[in-house]
């Protein structure tokens, strides 16, 4: 069993309302393979919401208490993340699972690219929080790009 990005396997979650459906994902969810988590909804953020981006650095720098999470609009949404992070650590766990699938950039789950913080279009290379919680737990994050060598 793993845990897969909801947006990934076509539930409409994203910021924008909307979803980035992968059909092999979602193959792995109908066959009950896996389980989809949605961070930013568990933390209690709308569908749809405001962009939001990691200021200052990555989602490491979050959890040390030095990087913050702001909505395009300049509102604090650090708690939000965090508490989301938290919960889907808490999902994974119950679950017993160690892998997971996460959406690249997205400043929850990006593992390997998140957006810069200015709200310009520009990705930077970093973590997103909750790719930094999962992986300090022991947990393996992949991405839509890279999630194949999981079955290698």
């Amino acid at each position: 069993m793993i845990g897969i990005s909801a947006c990934l396997i076509g539930q409409a979650v994203r910021y924008d309302g909307g979803h980035k459906q992968q059909a092999a994902l979602k193959r792995l969810i109908d066959r009950g393979e896996a389980i989809a988590i949605c961070p930013e909804v568990l933390g209690g953020l709308s569908v749809p919401r405001e962009p939001s981006e990691l200021i200052k650095g990555d989602g490491m720098s979050v959890w040390s208490g030095q990087n913050e999470v702001q909505t395009q609009l300049g509102t604090d949404v650090t708690q939000a993340f965090k508490q989301g992070a938290q919960e889907a650590l808490h999902i994974l766990q119950q679950y017993n699972i160690d892998t997971v699938i996460l959406k690249d950039g997205s400043p929850s789950c990006g593992s390997a690219k998140i957006y810069n913080g200015q709200f310009n279009g520009t990705q930077i290379q970093g973590v997103g929080v909750t790719t930094a919680l999962l992986q300090q737990h022991g947990i393996r994050v992949y991405n839509e790009y890279n999630w194949q060598t999981i079955y290698e």
